[in-house]
């Protein structure tokens, strides 16, 4: 065993099942999992064939030469000592089934390494995906999630096949494909071989592919070539400043690429390139302090020269904050999985770095994401950031299966005044939920209204000697005795005091409605004939129905 192999444990680790959803199919398959998919696996060790069998607790052991029945001492060493899983190549398919049994036997995972895969790529990959994943604190997610969840979500986006590569056209990492006969010979050799075969790099050469890449930010199209094995594809360089870091591939699958495709792809671009220099560990510090300082601004408690000076933006010119905000309960309803903040901070970035180069997003919590828009032009309005709002709420909800809140806050004239947009931001959210409003996405004009009743539902709400003990009592025997009074009060209220429409909403009978505002009126002594108490009536009782 190379001790200098193995990955320094100070990160938490990834599950199994993590590790699957990132390398996949076609680089390895899962042939035995006896301990479960959620088994962490902290570090990558690599096997060489001369070194006596072992492993260390929480391993991805690469059992580098044992192929086949060679590695039934790796998958009992590997048990014996701890390790997650164990990966292996085989020699013939007949031989998974053994080896399975064995690995059931140890209590460790086995996975199958294509014979045709590179050990140095299993490797790279697999110690990326370590890399990347949350640090320990509390469960956060990474700050940006990692390179393969964001070529996943813009395969979604772009509705293609994603490959993320260096500069070197190796494959740094890449979509998964449900679809084997989707996927292209480029596709399938350039992840196997780690980095795109030569007679295909040279005709990319030919085409010009490359010299455009390094010369231009816009997307390149390549035509398909049945003939040598090449799907339809899109490409994009990622950039840090005048440097190209590496490229964006989009193979076209079974069906056409989105409409969109092209503006999602830039968008990916540029989120890729903060990956690809916390990579590199140039300037890890520099996007620690960017985050920081973002957050300060949003909340008031840093200044807008700090980030200006930081990253050469001008302070004088105008900016906005838009807020997204999503609860589990509808992604539950629907069927969908529990989704992570990552996931959804991933689609907002490569939307809003499509429409605007200077986007910053930050998710200072899982349930609220805000993205500051510096250095706007001078003649944007709300109605262009409404609409790039409602295209990422469309894109969730298409995407994602979730139901996506979007608030777009006041456009000020500086960064200076940034922290009066956020709240504005903050505003319109907090109303979505309190009171309900039809529409996912809005600005202050468009709900006003709802935005001041919200506030002042709060106010009740914080002060309960603002309250009318009356109505406290009648909301408090509705719970007693599973009544109904104060919600067909309220639909009275409601209904401008139209009794058959209130009826109609509540489903009764417009007596039963009489007879319940009377005995109301019996229980509390409200008169609701006046207007005063019907006004407060209205307040305190929806402040009791929001909860």
């Amino acid at each position: 065993m190379d001790p200098a192999a193995a990955a320094p444990p100070a990160r938490t680790g990834i599950s199994l099942r993590q590790l699957l959803m990132s390398l996949g199919e076609p680089l390895v398959e899962l042939q035995a999992a006896p301990a479960g998919l959620d088994v962490e696996i902290r570090r990558v060790t690599l096997l060489d064939p001369e070194d006596p069998p072992a492993a260390t607790p929480g391993a991805l052991v690469l059992a580098i030469g044992a192929r086949g029945r060679a590695a039934f001492p790796a998958l009992r060493a590997g048990g014996r000592d701890g390790a997650a899983a164990v990966a292996v190549k085989l020699d013939t398919p007949g031989q998974a089934a053994a080896l399975s049994e064995t690995a059931a036997e140890a209590g460790v995972a086995l996975l199958s390494v294509r014979r045709d895969a590179r050990w140095e790529q299993v490797d790279a990959l697999a110690r990326a995906a370590l890399e990347d994943a949350p640090s320990g604190r509390g469960g956060e997610a990474g700050e940006e999630g990692d390179l393969f969840a964001l070529a996943q979500t813009t395969a979604v986006l772009t509705g293609g096949i994603v490959s993320i590569e260096d500069t070197a056209n190796r494959v740094l990492a890449y979509s998964r494909s449900t679809d084997s006969d989707e996927v292209d010979d480029l596709r399938r050799l350039s992840i196997l071989g780690w980095q795109g075969p030569e007679p295909y790099l040279s005709r990319l050469r030919k085409w010009g592919v490359f010299q455009r890449l390094r010369a231009s930010d816009e997307v390149i199209r390549i035509d398909s070539h049945p003939e040598l094995g090449i799907r339809r594809r899109l490409a994009v360089a990622i950039r840090s400043g005048e440097r190209q870091l590496g490229t964006i591939w989009v193979q076209e699958g079974a069906t056409a690429l989105t409409e969109h495709a092209d503006q999602a792809l830039l968008g990916a671009a540029r989120v890729a390139a903060l990956h690809l220099v916390r990579r590199r560990r140039e300037l890890s510090a520099d996007l620690m302090l960017t985050r920081t300082l973002v957050a300060g601004l949003l909340e008031g408690t840093t200044g807008p020269q700090p980030l200006a000076t930081h990253l050469g933006l001008d302070a004088a010119r105008p900016a906005a904050v838009l807020g997204f905000s999503y609860g589990g309960g509808e992604a539950a309803a629907s069927g969908v999985p529990e989704l992570t903040g990552a996931e959804v901070g991933n689609l907002i970035s490569v939307h809003t770095a499509a429409r605007h180069r200077s986007s910053l997003v930050v998710q200072p919590d899982m349930r609220r994401t805000y993205v500051l828009l510096p250095q706007l032009p001078r003649s944007i309005d709300l109605g262009t950031l409404r609409g790039w709002c409602q295209e990422i709420s469309e894109a969730a909800g298409r995407h994602l299966g979730l139901v996506l809140r979007g608030s777009v806050g006041c456009i000020v004239p500086g960064l200076g005044e940034v922290p009066e947009s956020r709240r504005e931001a903050d505003r319109i959210l907090d109303a979505m939920v309190r009171v309900g409003v039809a529409t996912t996405v809005a600005a202050l004009p468009d709900i006003q209204a709802e935005v001041l009743i919200s506030e002042l539902l709060a106010l009740l709400g914080a002060h309960p000697e603002l309250r009318d003990p009356r109505l406290t009592a009648l909301v408090t025997h509705d719970s007693r005795s599973q009544g109904q009074l104060a919600e067909s009060v309220l639909a009275y209220l409601n209904a401008f005091g139209d009794v058959r429409a209130a009826a109609a909403e509540l489903h009764v009978h417009p007596n039963t409605l009489r007879y319940r505002l009377r005995r109301t009126e019996e229980l509390t002594g409200l008169d609701l004939s006046r207007p005063d108490q019907r006004l407060l009536a209205m307040l305190q009782l929806r402040l009791a129905a929001a909860g």
